[in-house]
């Protein structure tokens, strides 16, 4: 045990850090902070599992932050924490980070590169920055278990999985079905509903639009409108976005109640009369009412007129079964190759009359809607785009043409723009304009994705979607309008869950085929697959071998493997894989390999559900969702039990870092700069976790100087005084009941703080409880109670009040230590270890491994923190005004006055008069029962908060505010709060709704904060100047003593060159200003060369000093 405590020159954070990463490492702080608390109570934490073929950036640090803190806070109050790291090791991220590494697509694997050297390169790559991330890990303290991680691309993880997808497949969960999904051309695979609303996939686009005309056929179903149209030709109108969608146009369908109107008018473009179909509603969108009925010729005189009239209308069920014909004929697209009764009018319920022309072209391979009622109508259906996002051979001068640009083609033109001139030069175009509209796009490669006709696997989630919904409402939601709002109108609005990707590198799915699909088997383990391939090589005279040594479950292998149905037929494997968000909503049971290993772990609740788990407000449709549907299908639980979302870390001026705005921030830097102790208080003090945070290096560099500069100080301060008295806590610990108020104050205020951290705490918001630490150490530690005790750390005998004093001072060192450590886990060690290491209070090594502090509420008094409370908001008030006027806190001044509103206040402020006086530097403090007549008060609304209040009623309010009496005033400040009467309406006034404005009176001078209001008394007496002088020149002894390096003991001679003004100063204080400056006399001279200039009351005067 040391006998002293240690000094340092200055805070050197980065170095604490290093020394302190060196020390958990060697004496496994980490490991023992969980093994000394086995068999505890468990808080179930999970991991959400980061991709290790990129780099961490600062957002990856504010989560793993928060999470952090609650692991530690947790285990400190007890609890048994275990903390399992793991890597999310599938899916597209890799693949086509591969591609672009090996310079591929697609399209060459199985080609160029075989599938087993492609998914050995994804393998190798997937953990590239496993370094790097382990780097981040440890550098910013971060406290989880790397050295056994749950890995998605081990075996026992994907038969888990496997176990998991045979449990749904055996509760027909599970199910193949053909249907419209999005599909992304440049990732080649289809998209799952919660991938599709990942942030930022939808963007604003600017696309090439058509009113495509659509020519009827005259027969039997339609003579009623040409009958209208005296035979001449009839379009029918379309409006598309995509009109690459255009050649696979099977149908157009109307709304059966809607009416259209039959048009007689001329094609913009072509100038030719024409007649036209489109719903009523929407003729203003087409047609200028200064041009209806007008004649034709019109156009000769002004090419932008559009002559038109109504000739006839129709409800859209006498429209239907209409023909017309093909818009854009070939030979792939031929009505043979569609099937069904293709190219007529329809009817469906989905049309409406918000945009567009009330008729829908309807390409039944491109929308669902448009799927649904092609299928309903027969209308059959045409794919002419393949899956890398391309028309197929035989679309003539379209064939071969992608129809976005998926490639990054630098010559690429786009498609839709060339249908539409050429739609124009064929009178098939009515219209031809640029549209801005959202329009999803894939969230790995950023291309846009296309609605595509896949033959997938689903899980039926919809089955479950009153479960889930009523689950999700006993969830601890952070915020709860996440819950609620994002996530629970999600679960309302949800989809069945799209599972297969046509892809490489991932989890096979585990169902295996006849080639007809007539039977099938879901793999639920490795030991079922096993049997399964002894028995087809029973049956099928096959020599297959598999064993645990060399089974790998990933392609090629897994489809090398032939199973039997029951009707001997051979069984092959689907070839799909699985969505990732599988992989990682699977974590909770499959980072244990249940049911295969930790049975009991799992379904006795020591590992599932989570207690906690904290992800960006991304994940809200990602693994959030994913954690919540796998958990309700599967064991009809909630995955966790409270869950932080935290918002988006964007620059200092409120944009969204990305390399091309050049504004990401690194975090390795940024820690090895600021340290992770302050980059961590700032990220988790500044906002609140879920908000959006304005990262701001400038802001940590204040945490840096303001918080853990003055937690040093105070440190520093403290072992200054402690190692020259030799105090170590060895002497009797004195009753908090026996030691003076200012103790008991802050003991009290200590105490307070405890309970109001451990309560954000446990509420899941370390924002309040971060800046409630703040406030305590800034505003009644460090500058009020050692400001206020200085005294009586460096002046008189080691007694017990001193005693007290170092006690009151080390307990709350101490206990700060403990308060920090779940989010400054470094310089809380650093402190505590500072502190225990002499008094050895507290029998653990580590902070890390000690109980956090519990609230004594007996130690509280509430009435004691409210009379310190008013004292500094007193003296804050007066030393306000004092720098207002420009008068110096050393020179005294006569008194203040205080308006009184009840007999209460006054006990307080009578038992804190000693405390202001001293603070503020007056004689005494005055107490005005009734104001009235000395003190005018007056009013401003705050329309800040009325408005949000009141809405209409602002202006009436503010009127009756700004004319309220001085007893209205007054009722106000005792009551905080008044109603007023408008329009028979009681409403109440609180007393942030007011400013309170108080003029100044001569010789006076007034401030006032909330009901508490001050006066100073100016009036400077000879008597008050000559002590502000005595005052003035101990600071300035004082600070030459400092720097010239004088031990705090050391006695000094003093010689000043006086004036008259000096040497009264001196003559009449000089007692008290040898007492303070540690000097048996002061001798003043008429002349004095040597020495030290110094300032009093801007006359310069030398002063020489000497050791005695």
């Amino acid at each position: 045990m040391s006998q002293k405590y240690t000094e340092y020159k200055q805070l050197q954070m980065p170095a604490i850090e290093q020394e302190f990463l060196a020390y958990w490492k060697s004496s496994e702080t980490f490991k023992k902070s969980i093994t000394q608390r086995s068999g505890s109570k468990p808080f179930v934490f999970f991991e959400g599992p980061p991709s290790a073929n990129g780099l961490p950036g600062i957002h990856h640090v504010i989560s793993r932050t928060l999470k952090d803190l609650i692991c530690r806070y947790k285990t400190m109050q007890g609890f048994e924490v275990n903390r399992k790291a793991g890597w999310d090791t599938h899916g597209l991220p890799v693949e086509l980070g591969v591609e672009k590494e090996l310079g591929i697509t697609k399209e060459d694997i199985g080609k160029t590169i075989s599938v087993a050297d492609y998914n050995k390169k994804c393998r190798e790559v997937v953990m590239r920055y496993k370094d790097k991330w382990d780097g981040i890990t440890e550098q910013m303290g971060y406290w989880v278990d790397l050295s056994d991680p749950y890995i998605t691309f081990d075996n026992n993880y994907i038969e888990t999985l496997w176990w998991a997808l045979k449990e749904l497949y055996k509760k027909d969960y599970l199910y193949r079905s053909v249907s419209i999904q999005p599909y992304s051309p440049a990732a080649g695979t289809g998209l799952s509903s919660h991938e599709l609303n990942q942030p930022g996939t939808y963007k604003d686009v600017k696309d090439t639009t058509v009113v495509a005309m659509f020519e009827a056929i005259q027969d039997e179903a339609s003579s009623p409108l040409f009958a209208k149209s005296n035979q001449e030709k009839i379009h029918f109108l379309a409006w598309t976005t995509t009109p690459w969608t255009l050649p696979s146009n099977c149908g157009l369908t109307v709304g059966g109640a809607i009416e259209y109107s039959l048009v007689k008018t001329i094609n913009p473009y072509t100038k030719v009369a024409v007649h036209v179909v489109l719903a009523t509603a929407l003729l203003g969108k087409f047609f200028k009412e200064e041009f209806k009925g007008v004649d034709f010729a019109i156009v000769n005189e002004n090419e932008k007129a559009l002559p038109w009239e109504v000739v006839a209308t129709y409800k859209g069920k006498d429209l239907e079964g209409m023909r017309y014909h093909q818009l854009m004929p070939f030979e792939a697209n031929a009505k043979a190759v569609a099937g069904g009764d293709p190219f007529r009018v329809i009817v469906g319920d989905f049309v409406t009359t918000e945009d567009g022309t009330g008729i829908v072209h309807t390409a039944p391979a491109f929308g669902a809607d448009d799927y649904k009622v092609g299928a309903k109508n027969n209308i059959g259906i045409l794919v002419m785009v393949d899956r890398e996002g391309k028309f197929i051979d035989g679309l003539g001068p379209w064939s071969a043409r992608f129809v976005k640009n998926y490639k990054d083609a630098a010559d690429y033109k786009d498609i839709d723009v060339d249908i539409a001139v050429q739609l124009k030069l064929d009178g098939k175009a009515f219209k031809v304009e640029k549209y801005e509209h959202t329009y999803p796009h894939c969230w790995r490669t950023d291309k846009p994705i296309i609605y595509y006709p896949l033959d997938a696997w689903f899980i039926r989630t919809t089955a479950v979607k009153d479960r889930m919904i009523e689950l999700n409402k006993t969830i601890n939601w952070k915020p709860k309008a996440t819950g609620e709002g994002r996530f629970g109108n999600w679960l309302e609005n949800m989809v069945d869950w799209n599972l297969s990707r046509s892809r490489y590198w991932g989890t096979p799915l585990p169902i295996w085929a006849t080639e007809d699909g007539t039977e099938r088997i879901c793999i639920g383990s490795i030991e079922e697959l096993k049997s399964e391939i002894e028995k087809a090589n029973a049956q099928l005279g096959l020599q297959q071998v598999v064993s645990d040594e060399s089974v790998d479950l990933h392609k090629p292998f897994v489809d090398e493997w032939v199973l039997v149905a029951p009707s001997g037929k051979a069984m092959r494997r689907e070839p799909d894989l699985i969505d990732v968000w599988f992989d990682s909503g699977a974590m909770p049971y499959a980072q244990w390999h249940y049911p295969f290993e930790n049975k009991d772990k799992v379904e006795q609740h020591n590992a599932f559900p989570a207690d906690f788990i904290a992800e960006g407000v991304d994940q809200t449709r990602g693994w959030f969702y994913t954690l919540h549907a796998l958990s309700v299908m599967l064991f009809d639980s909630v995955a966790y039990k409270t869950v932080v979302s935290n918002g988006l870390v964007l620059d200092k001026s409120g944009n969204k870092m990305s390399k091309r705005l050049g504004n990401v921030v690194d975090p390795f830097k940024t820690i090895e700069k600021y340290s992770a102790d302050a980059t961590r208080w700032y990220l988790i003090t500044n906002a609140a976790p879920w908000d959006s945070l304005k990262f701001d290096e400038d802001g940590i560099q204040e945490v840096q100087r303001k918080f853990f500069g003055t937690l040093y100080n105070t440190y520093q301060f403290f072992a200054l005084y402690a190692n020259v008295d030799g105090f170590s806590f060895k002497e009797q610990y004195i009753p908090v009941a026996e030691r003076p108020e200012l103790d008991r104050w802050i003991l009290s205020a200590l105490q307070s703080l405890i309970k109001q951290v451990t309560e954000s705490l446990d509420n899941y918001e370390p924002t309040q409880a971060g800046r409630a630490i703040e406030t305590f150490l800034d505003e009644q530690l460090s500058n009020w109670y050692v400001r206020l005790c200085r005294r009586r750390f460096w002046k008189g005998e080691y007694e017990q009040d001193k005693i007290s004093a170092y006690q009151t001072l080390y307990e709350c060192l101490e206990t700060l230590s403990l308060l920090i450590a779940p989010i400054s886990p470094f310089f809380a060690d650093w402190l505590y270890n500072n502190l225990n290491k002499v008094t050895n209070r507290i029998d653990q090594t580590s902070v890390h491994l000690a109980n956090y502090p519990s609230a004594n509420l007996s130690i509280i008094d509430s009435d004691l923190e409210e009379r310190m409370l008013m004292a500094q908001d007193i003296s804050s008030l007066v030393l306000s005004i004092r720098k207002k006027i420009s008068i110096k806190v050393r020179q005294p001044l006569k008194k203040i006055l205080i308006p009184i509103l009840n007999d209460a206040m006054k006990q307080q402020l009578e038992l804190v008069a000693p405390i202001i006086i001293n603070e503020v530097n007056i004689k005494e403090v005055e107490y005005l029962v009734d104001s009235e007549g000395f003190i005018k008060k007056k009013l401003k609304p705050n329309f800040k908060s009325l408005g949000a209040k009141l809405g209409a009623h602002m202006k009436a309010a503010a009127n009756l505010i700004t004319n309220f009496t001085q007893d209205q005033i007054l009722e106000l400040e005792r009551n905080q709060s008044i109603q007023i009467t408008i329009n028979n309406e009681l409403i109440t006034i609180n007393l942030q709704d007011v400013e309170i404005i108080i003029d100044d009176i001569p010789g006076w001078s007034i401030a006032s904060k909330g009901s508490l209001t001050v006066a100073l008394d100016l009036t400077l007496t000879p008597e008050l100047e000559m002590e502000g002088i005595a005052r003035e020149l101990v600071n300035r002894i004082q600070k030459i003593r400092k720097d010239s390096n004088f031990e705090l003991t050391d006695r000094i001679n003093v010689k000043i060159k006086a004036d008259e003004k000096i040497n009264a100063a001196i003559n009449q204080y000089n007692d008290y200003i040898c007492a303070e400056i540690l000097s048996d006399d002061i001798e003043t001279v008429t002349d004095l060369q040597e020495g030290i200039a110094i300032e009093v009351n801007e006359i310069t005067y030398h002063v020489l000093i000497s050791k005695n």
